[in-house]
């Protein structure tokens, strides 16, 4: 409680009691036996009917910003004793990634993302999602540091990873290395103007040399540099071999022989090469517990153990979303107005972020005498929490209290008053 009211009290009066009870209805669960509905959850927390819809307009049309709600929660974050930034040879991963909360009876839903069952584009709600990796209680957590909506005037996903890449590049330091999952291309990350950043390619990728190909003494001189292509693959029954790697280096961790196969000095392919040319190196990391090879690309002379360590950090950036829509209960939405839509996406990753921590650093929670080895999970402190009402009697500071209203005694929706449409008198009777 504690923490959320540390990320609400600075919110304008009345605001930020009604949104404080707003957030703990969603980190306490009560979305999920209501299915989603909003309302019912309010009121499953203790609320009465009054505080219920302060606490849907608080939400709904509040002055409030996602964008200072997460800074003070990465403020938070850090002051957390024993939070431990993951650093792999001085650079700070940062994870950079989408997520999609599904629509499909939206109408005019403004966006649409790849569903894998559906095989096809399916209406959601796409959110950008980036963060820091670090390690609290044994645990690597990513703490967000920006939620990204898609653009109003071009709601495509394409467009969305344009602005988290244009984020990222404004924002990230000298110590900061971006690392970026298959759905987004070199090419795009070059255009983003991105110097620093890990991207994991397509097993069908190709590169060219750095250089033109020798002069064979017959014809036009060669202007590309010659093909590399680091994955074997096969085109219509013919087998195409893999490119001879510039170099091959071996490492063992945790007892598992592990092998990297490195390109250098490297430009995509229709790029004319010369030192104006934008490099970069590819990684092809073969490890026994996947069937295919890692294909990461950097412009950063790295070694192979940290190029795999960075780009394994990427992980904990997909728990924010599954302990949001599942633990939270948020996967099913029931909210039409467009700036709602999109607010209670932000609000549940949020949720499910704090979820995260809570369980990271809170004493172990067992579901039941059947849990014999409990582990610091989200759904396990969810589960804790869940049924609890909002506490009342929990002392707040001054500033978080109910804002008095001047037409406070009026009743209100069908019991208010209504003014009859008359008509005007004419003008002659004037």
């Amino acid at each position: 409680m504690s923490i959320l009211v540390e990320l609400t009290k600075g919110l304008p009066v009345g605001t930020n009691l009604a949104l404080l009870q707003f957030l703990w209805m969603l980190v306490s669960g009560a979305l999920l036996p209501q299915r989603g509905a909003i309302f019912p959850a309010l009121q499953s927390t203790g609320l009465s009917e009054q505080a219920t819809r302060r606490a849907w307009a608080a939400f709904r049309g509040g002055v409030w910003q996602t964008a200072v709600i997460l800074r003070l929660w990465q403020e938070q974050v850090e002051g957390l004793p024993g939070w431990q930034v993951h650093r792999h040879e001085g650079y700070r991963a940062i994870t950079v990634d989408v997520t999609a909360f599904w629509r499909p009876k939206l109408q005019n839903c403004p966006s649409k993302h790849y569903h894998p069952a559906a095989n096809r584009a399916l209406p959601a709600v796409i959110i950008g999602i980036i963060g820091e990796v670090g390690e609290i209680g044994g645990q690597r957590l990513a703490c967000p540091l920006a939620f990204e909506r898609v653009h109003p005037k071009d709601p495509s996903e394409s467009r969305l990873w344009e602005g988290l890449l244009r984020w990222a590049q404004r924002h990230l330091t000298d110590e900061d290395i971006a690392v970026i999952d298959a759905g987004v291309k070199l090419a795009d990350v070059h255009a983003s103007g991105l110097g620093r950043f890990l991207l994991r390619l397509a097993t069908n990728f190709t590169a060219c040399r750095n250089q033109p190909l020798p002069y064979g003494g017959k014809g036009r001189r060669p202007v590309y540099g010659e093909k590399i292509r680091p994955l074997e693959r096969s085109y219509k029954g013919n087998v195409i071999a893999a490119s001879t790697p510039d170099r091959v280096e071996t490492w063992v961790e945790n007892g598992v022989s592990l092998r990297a196969e490195i390109w250098d000095d490297l430009i995509l392919p229709g790029v004319v090469p010369g030192p104006q040319a934008k490099t970069f190196r590819v990684y092809a990391i073969h490890d026994p517990d996947y069937k295919t090879p890692w294909l990461l690309a950097t412009p950063l002379n790295l070694m192979p153990a940290t190029v795999r360590a960075i780009y394994r950090d990427r992980w904990p950036v997909e728990q924010i979303p599954l302990s949001a829509k599942q633990m939270v209960g948020a996967h099913r939405q029931f909210v039409h107005a467009d700036e709602s839509i999109q607010r209670l996406p932000e609000l549940t990753l949020l949720a499910g972020s704090i979820l995260s921590y809570l369980a990271a650093t809170a004493p172990l929670a067992p579901t039941g005498f059947w849990d014999r080895q409990p582990k610091r999970t989200p759904g396990r402190f969810r589960r804790m929490l869940m049924g609890k009402p909002f506490p009342q009697l929990y002392p707040l500071p001054g500033q978080l209290r109910k804002k008095a209203s001047a037409t406070g005694h009026l009743p209100k929706g069908s019991l208010a008053p209504r003014r009859k449409p008359t008509a005007s008198a004419p003008l002659s009777a004037l």
